[in-house]
């Protein structure tokens, strides 16, 4: 079981730091097209993992569990990169994504820091994604693009959120002296969706959805159309462009307030799920013993940071830009209430999703109403200005 700790001396060339995990016990189909950088910790690294040809693995973060897979469908680049036991990358380029249990990205995957992907979330092939989570099961279709995007919706494998192929989430507006990316997305939430018992959302293919949006559980947006306009849940959503022919240039007061609301409500929803990760499943591995998951969660936590970081920057750069009143940073996350959640005796399951499915309902409730109280004080602290 691939754990944090370092190695003490890292072989000097390429071929010598490939025939060390090999002498691991990693599967690597042909070593001679194969590149492992001198930064990568071979201790991070399981002895079940499979590297297929192409594969080229960088960084310090880089940490590989059981059963992950690299390069099933081509040539495929990791950098700093996190899978979990079982997940995989078909082929591309990722950069400090973090992969749970299974999460599967397609073949020429493009994936940028601050990413997360869930027990079983997926991708197909040819999909762009930079500081989107998705949560458990949600699965993306060809063709995507998705910056500053939290995703949940569904209950099972067989039962998920899901984009339609040729789908893009807008996240730059051209307004103000160079434009914004104040313009993340919830479709879905963290505070209900991590529970698994939300119905599922689809997104209809050959679409676009421009940020800041939200979008309700159980709802549905037709194919081939802009959505400009919040879907509440348990909507059939085709929205109709109207025409407009207006000066450019043009103030954006009535702007502020609403897109600065968003952003926080978006940041809130990150905090949430930063105490899920902190107070369930980091608290659970560790008290399983489970050295491999501690260490993909403690990778997913850093992930949320930069999102938080992310976010609050952005909003800040945008409210200076028009004028907006500042707002406060988000409080810190040692400032979280307790989860309601009692650990004792559950370390015997260790499948976090199969763990959830089994809570009982008053737990459930209990426990959302806890992550929802610290998205509501997130709210409190930022709108009070």
């Amino acid at each position: 079981m691939a754990t944090s700790s370092s190695s003490s001396a890292a072989p000097s060339t390429s071929a010598a730091r490939v025939e060390a995990l090999r002498a691991r016990g990693v599967s690597i189909l042909d070593p001679g097209q194969v590149f492992i950088d001198e930064d990568v910790d071979p201790a991070r690294v399981d002895p079940a993992v499979t590297l297929y040809p192409g594969t080229r693995l960088h960084g310090r973060r880089t940490f590989l569990a059981a059963g992950a897979a690299v390069g099933v469908e081509g040539p495929a680049t990791l950098v700093d990169c996190v899978l979990g036991e079982g997940a995989s990358i078909a082929s591309g380029f990722a950069k400090g994504a973090v992969l749970l249990r299974a999460a599967k990205l397609g073949a020429n995957a493009h994936v940028r820091e601050g990413t997360i992907l869930e027990e079983e979330a997926s991708t197909a092939h040819a999909v762009g994604l930079k500081q989107t989570i998705l949560l458990s099961f949600v699965t993306l279709g060809s063709l995507i693009n998705f910056c500053d995007v939290l995703m949940a919706g569904g209950t099972a494998r067989d039962d998920h959120s899901e984009v339609g192929s040729g789908f893009i989430h807008f996240n730059f507006t051209p307004w103000g002296r160079a434009g914004d990316k104040a313009t993340p997305s919830l479709i879905g939430d963290a505070a209900a969706g991590v529970f698994l018992r939300q119905r599922r959302i689809f997104l209809g293919g050959q679409s676009g959805l421009v940020g800041p949006r939200s979008v309700g559980y159980g709802s549905m947006t037709g194919a081939g159309q802009v959505v400009r306009r919040d879907v509440l849940a348990g909507q059939l959503s085709i929205q109709v462009a109207r025409a407009v022919d207006e000066p450019l240039q043009r103030p954006l007061d009535a702007r502020v307030r609403p897109v600065a609301e968003k952003n926080v409500a978006y940041i809130a929803q990150l905090r949430a799920l930063e105490a899920f990760y902190t107070q369930v499943r980091l608290a659970r591995a560790r008290r399983a013993g489970r050295a491999d998951l501690v260490v993909v969660y403690q990778e997913a936590l850093v992930n949320l940071g930069v999102c938080v970081t992310e976010r609050v920057a952005r909003l800040k750069s945008f409210l200076r830009e028009h004028g907006g009143a500042p707002l406060p940073d988000p409080p810190p996350l040692t400032d979280t209430p307790e989860s309601p959640l009692a650990l004792e005796g559950t370390a015997g399951e260790t499948d976090h999703v199969k763990w959830i499915k089994a809570l009982a309902d008053a737990d459930v409730a209990r426990a959302q109403a806890w992550l929802e109280s610290v998205a509501q004080g997130v709210r409190s602290r930022m709108l009070s200005a």
